[in-house]
């Protein structure tokens, strides 16, 4: 049982957003967000670092990392895991996973009425999105999958139900997807500091992942892709 303040240090890299924030009681103490695009790899090891230092400079012992876990960017993810798991294991402490789209769920659920239906999008290839359906107690509706847009999708929770699109996949889907019921929301990104809420549940009820087997979820298979013009 743990009496002094719950601090954890929260990583987001699931898309183009790099982001890392260090929360003590349920408060934000420290946070950084780069929006470049392919920053990750330069920048995560930089805002970690600044976090740590800044823990330690204010006496501050870290209980948990707190990684997004996916589905989205494959090397996103890759970074942001990697790097939660070596932190975890040089700190010695706990790993929290986080599914992304529930993050993103999280973020919006107090910004539209109980009875709307919440549905983050991660942008795929073409008209693919990886996406998840929850009512506004982040309970699931529809299961997390990679969904090819077009314009009968969600049509018949549409029917019944008040949905809020969101996320960098549902800017392509705002002209398909046509219904009364269909609410977009602008600029809704995962974030580190959006993960507060719930890595604190999940350490409350301890919640952890096995820090050496800890993997990310994908949900599909990397596809590397080759040149179309060789040189010989």
């Amino acid at each position: 049982m743990i009496n002094s303040p719950i601090n954890i240090l929260h990583i987001e890299t699931a898309t183009q957003v790099c982001s890392c924030a260090l929360s003590s009681n349920n408060k934000i103490v420290f946070n950084k967000e780069s929006f470049a695009a392919q920053s990750h790899s330069t920048l995560l090891g930089v805002f970690v670092e600044e976090a740590i230092t800044f823990a330690r400079k204010n006496k501050m012992k870290i209980h948990a990392i707190s990684v997004s876990s996916g589905p989205g960017s494959y090397t996103g993810l890759r970074i942001g895991v990697s790097e939660a798991k070596g932190v975890a294991y040089g700190l010695g402490t706990k790993l929290i996973g986080l599914p992304t789209l529930k993050i993103m769920a999280s973020m919006v659920k107090d910004k539209v009425d109980l009875s709307t239906l919440l549905c983050p999008m991660i942008d795929a290839r073409r008209m693919e999105v990886y996406s998840s359906v929850f009512d506004s107690s982040l309970n699931i509706i529809e299961p997390t999958t990679a969904r090819i847009i077009d314009s009968d999708s969600y049509m018949e929770l549409l029917s019944e139900h008040k949905i809020a699109f969101f996320g960098d996949g549902s800017l392509k889907c705002k002209d398909i997807i046509s219904h009364p019921n269909a609410i977009f929301l602008p600029e809704v990104h995962p974030l580190a500091s959006g993960m507060i809420n719930l890595s604190n549940d999940a350490f409350e009820n301890a919640k952890f992942e096995d820090v050496a087997y800890f993997e990310p979820f994908y949900l599909k298979d990397f596809l590397a892709t080759k040149p179309r013009n060789k040189m010989f």
